[in-house]
């Protein structure tokens, strides 16, 4: 593994090779770091990318054209895999994950998946390019879980911040199993409003797992700083919202996938959430998190 730093007169932002993972986001002009650290007795992540699948899958397993296929790890394999670096200039990297005879053992499909990170003044821009490299459509799911620090700012606490949704919300929660699965009824949660305020008992029982926001931005702020960030994640109809028992961080997580749910056929052409990709095309979705 190898970090990579890319920088511009607002940001210095490190990747690491390993799964192409953010590791630090730092203003410049404010001196705030705005990822999580990573401490292991929390959470040891700060921002995987989620592919080929995200959340779990049933037992791990999924069929497909007729055979089973394990993937053990829950949001896919990419995030422990080491990415090639294509691309570099001192404001941009792009990261290259190719399939392999090893990835097709338990992911039969053919692709090139690139991670852009870009800085746009105070923004990072990371952008996802999945391109079909096979003979035949390919199914996947793709997704962000990026962990921001909260709270941001020395003196003040957790529960100083809340999540501003740039619609006004009328939107269930979907609740996990004990084995991550989808349960197939919301929970009224949102309820009119663009606000959520945040403690560390509102992710005691796993994660918010949203479908369908009316927002297409969620911002991390407080009244007591003027500091905070806002994440814009368009044309991804799946979005989390996490964060690891006690720890100091909250996960905004934009996803073109979702868990399995309690009653899936594991048959991954009918896995919610999958998207088709035909042979020779790409896909492409990009998030932004612009921080204040």
């Amino acid at each position: 593994m190898k970090n990579f730093t890319i920088s511009n007169s607002f940001l210095n932002v490190v990747i690491a090779s390993k799964g192409a993972e953010l590791q630090n986001i730092f203003n410049k002009q404010t001196s705030l770091e705005y990822l999580w650290n990573g401490d292991e007795k929390f959470w040891a992540k700060r921002s995987p990318v989620l592919f080929p699948i995200v959340g779990g899958l049933k037992n791990n397993t999924y069929f497909y054209n007729n055979q089973s296929y394990q993937i053990k790890t829950r949001h896919g394999f990419a995030r422990d895999s080491e990415f090639e670096v294509v691309e570099q200039n001192a404001d941009s990297i792009k990261f290259s994950l190719r399939s392999t005879e090893e990835t097709k053992k338990n992911y039969p499909f053919g692709f090139e998946f690139q991670i852009f990170y870009q800085l746009i003044e105070n923004k990072v821009s990371v952008t996802y390019f999945i391109k079909n490299t096979d003979k035949k459509n390919i199914l996947f799911s793709v997704g962000a879980h990026p962990a921001f620090k909260v709270p941001l700012v020395d003196g003040t606490a957790f529960s100083d911040y809340y999540l501003l949704f740039n619609e006004t919300e009328n939107a269930g929660k979907y609740p996990l199993s004990k084995d991550g699965l989808i349960e197939k009824e919301s929970i009224p949660f949102l309820i009119n409003t663009n606000k959520l305020g945040l403690t560390k008992e509102l992710f005691y029982n796993d994660a918010l797992v949203f479908k369908q926001l009316a927002s297409n931005s969620i911002s991390i702020v407080s009244d007591k700083t003027a500091h905070g960030l806002k994440v814009v994640f368009d044309d991804f109809p799946y979005m989390g919202i996490w964060n690891a028992k006690d720890a100091d961080f909250v996960c905004i997580e934009p996803w073109c996938g979702i868990a399995d749910t309690v009653d899936t056929t594991q048959q991954l052409a009918e896995k919610e959430g999958i998207n088709v990709l035909p042979a020779g095309e790409n896909f492409k979705r990009t998030w932004t998190v612009e921080v204040f």
